[in-house]
């Protein structure tokens, strides 16, 4: 198996784009297209569906490409020991992550890392505008929405779904809503509402589109706000099901998800790493950890 064709594939899957895997891979994109094509024959599947607009895996694609990233960074890791590189993973990784995410699911899942490799210091910048990893000195940034920098390499590991959420002392006093209508009649904490409502439009169990107008006492621009208010009973509000899930699940809090089959549809979450240098084993270490935990509960 020539692994050319291979790192090929999993970067334009990385990337979800021929032409960012080719810029990162300093090739020409009818190059990269050639490789995936000739790993396509040479293993007898189809790996990718192409269109003129999206890129997506197939069944097999998706298998195949799990399992061949997951042996391209051993490989990385082999020849990095057989060098005596990082034989000890140890010393900083920089990483840049959205605030409400990184308040709200970072703290437990950094804390496991840190307790499985002691001599890797992670330091974590909390902001919301876009951070230039390169020209900043980051190793990893955690990211929701399109990536068109070909400097970076993308990981998807989600969506930034919105769930709908209450407190269990909300529920007790106000009533627990059994329909998208009920929630009118409740108070809600407002994320970006205006004169004290808002519209939430909602996908449905088999992804129909609802709306409700919905009101309350408190509106904000910040979802860690909308969290704490949530969590005081003030109010049902939208938040991150991510973020919220893995809060929850650690600290018990008295937030839970109610009419859970509904949710505002969120952008893609990436771990975005700098393409073509070579990484440190400490950054893809942490990198594939945070794949790893992210991903779950992403997906829940």
């Amino acid at each position: 198996m020539d692994l050319n064709l291979v790192t090929a594939f999993v970067r334009v899957v990385e990337a979800q784009s021929f032409t960012l895997a080719a810029k990162s891979l300093r090739l020409p994109k009818s190059s990269v297209s050639r490789r995936v094509t000739e790993l396509e024959n040479e293993l007898g599947v189809r790996l990718l569906k192409r269109t003129t607009r999206k890129l997506s895996l197939t069944e097999a694609g998706r298998s195949y490409f799990e399992q061949a990233e997951r042996a391209l960074v051993g490989l990385e890791a082999a020849a990095d020991a057989a060098a005596g590189i990082d034989a000890d993973p140890r010393g900083i990784v920089r990483v840049t992550a959205p605030v409400d995410l990184g308040a709200l699911a970072l703290a437990e899942v950094l804390a496991e890392f840190a307790e499985k490799y002691p001599e890797i210091h992670v330091e974590l910048s909390l902001n919301s505008r876009i951070v230039n990893l390169v020209e900043e000195g980051f190793d990893l940034a955690i990211r929701a929405g399109r990536t068109h920098d070909a400097s970076l390499v993308a990981r998807r590991i989600g969506s930034a779904d919105l769930g709908i959420y209450a407190s269990r002392g909300y529920l007790e006093r106000r009533g627990r809503p059994k329909t998208l209508s009920d929630l009118a009649r409740h108070d809600c904490v407002l994320f970006h509402g205006a004169h004290g409502k808002a519209i939430w439009r909602l996908h449905g169990p088999k992804d129909e589109i609802s709306t409700v107008e919905v009101r309350g006492p408190v509106g904000t621009d910040e979802l860690l706000f909308v969290f704490r208010a949530v969590e005081s009973g003030i109010g049902i509000g939208l938040l991150p099901i991510v973020a919220t899930s893995a809060c929850t699940e650690h600290n018990k809090l008295d937030v839970e998800r109610i009419l859970s089959e509904y949710s505002v549809r969120g952008n893609d979450v990436k771990i975005l790493t700098p393409a073509g240098a070579k990484r440190p084993r400490r950054v893809t270490l942490l990198r594939d950890f945070l794949i790893e935990k992210l991903t779950l509960r992403c997906a829940g």
